[in-house]
């Protein structure tokens, strides 16, 4: 008997003290404090852009700024986390058009800054990057968009991959000079249009018959003469109605800062008919804005590639 009440008395202790831990156990989970002996799952950590390598180097010195161009105010709030796809960016929908009046007017030497229509123009220069502008090209791919890419000549020559793939994916070509002399439009007629015939020529290796019905001077560095040279080649020249600087690292530095800059920019100054200039070639933090801008540009405005002539 005695026996008995003793195996009794420890089995109600046994219980008492399981009813305990599972009670710990339950309070510290909905604490969200890990029980003892138990761990957490890791979060997934938040991906950083890969480094791009270093852009060719030309004999020059950096671009000369857009005239009028001023600091950027911080982006109108940041991309909703929900919906993002595995390259990082949220899902593009179609929005109301902006009724803001059209951008007009000529830049330098009479090359254009405006589309003429409602829609805005993307425009990428100094590729193909090897890691950047298939990234771009993914985040284009992924919202639907097509853009315009000016090439400079010796990268197309090296990247033919990404010169296909651009064309392959509906995108438009520009020339963008064969090495990127700052001082283009100082140099002979008889070298300018080597020039700018060599890169057209080496595209067209890669792509024949791809229309490159654009031209874009390095640094924007146009005269009257150049756009002249350009035209009898067969080529409008372009110029930007927006330029967020994304090349201005010395002022606005890299990572988040160029980041928010680049977004700030982009988002305060668009309106419809704006050509919009970017960089592909060695500018990161470029890929990781446009993340951003993208859906954001999508909602707003018609996004369009400059257009080429039909074929006869």
């Amino acid at each position: 008997m005695r026996m008995r009440t003793l195996v009794s008395v420890s089995l109600a202790l046994l219980l008492a003290a399981g009813a305990g831990a599972c009670s710990a156990k339950s309070a510290n989970e909905a604490a969200g404090t890990p029980t003892p002996g138990t761990t957490r799952s890791a979060e997934a950590p938040g991906t950083s852009p890969e480094a791009s390598p270093e852009p060719s180097q030309s004999p020059e010195s950096e671009p000369s700024p857009s005239p009028g161009a001023t600091g950027s105010p911080s982006p109108s709030g940041k991309p909703n986390p929900g919906g993002k796809n595995e390259i990082g960016v949220v899902g593009c929908r179609t929005g109301v058009p902006s009724t803001k009046p059209i951008a007009t007017g000529t830049g330098p030497g009479g090359s254009l800054l405006s589309t003429g229509t409602q829609g805005v123009a993307l425009t990428f220069d100094d590729g193909p990057d090897p890691i950047n502008t298939p990234k771009i090209l993914d985040l284009l791919k992924n919202c639907g968009v097509k853009a315009t890419f000016c090439l400079v000549g010796f990268r197309a020559r090296d990247r033919p991959d990404l010169v296909r793939r651009i064309v392959a994916e509906g995108h438009t070509l520009c020339n963008h000079s064969w090495q990127h002399l700052f001082d283009l439009r100082k140099r002979t007629d008889q070298y300018i249009l080597h020039d700018l015939g060599k890169t057209n020529d080496e595209i067209h290796k890669i792509v024949p018959g791809a229309p490159i019905s654009w031209f874009r001077a390095p640094g924007g560095n146009f005269t009257k003469h150049l756009v002249d040279l350009a035209g009898s080649l067969g080529m409008r020249s372009i110029y930007w109605k927006i330029d967020p600087r994304d090349w201005e690292s010395a002022k606005f530095g890299h990572g988040s800062s160029m980041v928010n800059h680049i977004i700030g920019a982009v988002q305060s100054q668009t309106r419809p008919g704006a050509i919009i200039l970017s960089h592909d070639n060695g500018k990161p933090d470029t890929i990781t804005a446009y993340k951003t801008l993208l859906p954001w540009l999508k909602a707003r405005f018609i996004l369009i590639p400059l257009p080429v002539p039909h074929a006869p």
